[in-house]
């Protein structure tokens, strides 16, 4: 593989990000809000041209901007779309996007979208299957993939082994970086029952590339992963340590439904500024 390895050395100075929406671009282009990068959803500037993609390439301009995507569906059983994979690379190559990212994760079955993010067993079978599949990605991207864990709801009897340990040999056998969603962890922890901070303390933290922060909704018996609120309090505190493991891995706020003025979301940016300077200040998690 020819890949441009997303290094973290040099990535850790694009800070704090938030998601380029079209409800915000005519404010960031009036005002250059102190905003160290911006995400897109990879699939949404696909097959965009005209004013839309114009107004993209005037933000690659101003800031650095990376690409995340919904739809590659990594872990399915169907053949890998090469003619996606294909468009994803000549978009990357266009905004000079910093990362590719995706989710670990499976989108539908024999041509079927379900336009979900649906969970993986965690098998051996299953690992060998997706690090061929991140190899291949790799080659066709000419660059290092980035995948994030999802939140979860509902989990597979005959997996074999936790999540955190998929994670960890998939980065490792693939040479993939990780995308932290430290919102997923949590929502994933309460609906499964397990320890957060076990989850983050066994990753490879030297493979995160990026992370990500979000609201969710607590319905006492379980969560669910909304991105349409501020950030939640056990979240922060999860987020902490996560920057002390990282060092303080490039971190998005996420925000997706009843987006709110933008001044409510460079708040929620300033709040993760704030609690990254005190947990890079204070002992190890």
């Amino acid at each position: 593989m020819t890949s441009e390895a997303a290094d973290t050395s040099s990535v850790g100075r694009l800070g704090f990000g938030l998601g380029l929406r079209t409800q915000h671009v005519e404010h960031i282009r009036r005002n250059r809000p102190d905003v160290g990068f911006f995400e897109i959803i990879s699939e949404n500037y696909l097959d965009t041209g005209g004013l839309r993609r114009r107004l993209l390439d005037e933000m690659a301009e101003r800031y650095p901007v990376v690409l995340h995507g919904v739809s590659m569906s990594i872990g399915s059983t169907d053949p890998l779309d090469l003619v996606y994979l294909t468009r994803l690379r000549r978009l990357a190559d266009s905004v000079r996007a910093r990362w590719v990212s995706d989710h670990v994760c499976w989108t539908g079955v024999l041509g079927v979208n379900t336009h979900d993010l649906l969970p993986m067993p965690f098998t051996e079978a299953t690992l060998a299957h997706v690090t061929r599949r991140v190899q291949i990605v790799q080659d066709v991207l000419g660059r290092q993939l980035v995948l994030e864990n999802p939140s979860s709801y509902v989990e597979f009897a005959g997996s074999t082994m936790p999540e955190w340990e998929f994670l960890t040999r998939l980065a490792e056998d693939s040479d993939c970086g990780l995308l932290l969603d430290v919102n997923n962890v949590y929502v994933s922890s309460v609906n499964h029952d397990f320890d957060a901070a076990e989850y983050l303390r066994a990753l490879p933290y030297q493979r995160v590339v990026q992370m990500h922060l979000a609201g969710h909704h607590d319905y006492g018996t379980h969560i669910i992963d909304t991105h349409d609120a501020p950030v939640a309090d056990p979240v922060w505190e999860l987020y902490r340590l996560a920057v002390r493991l990282t060092g303080g891995a490039p971190t998005l706020l996420e925000w997706d439904d009843k987006l709110p003025e933008f001044a409510v979301l460079e708040d929620e940016l300033a709040k993760a500024r704030v609690v990254a300077e005190q947990a890079l200040g204070g002992a190890d998690g």
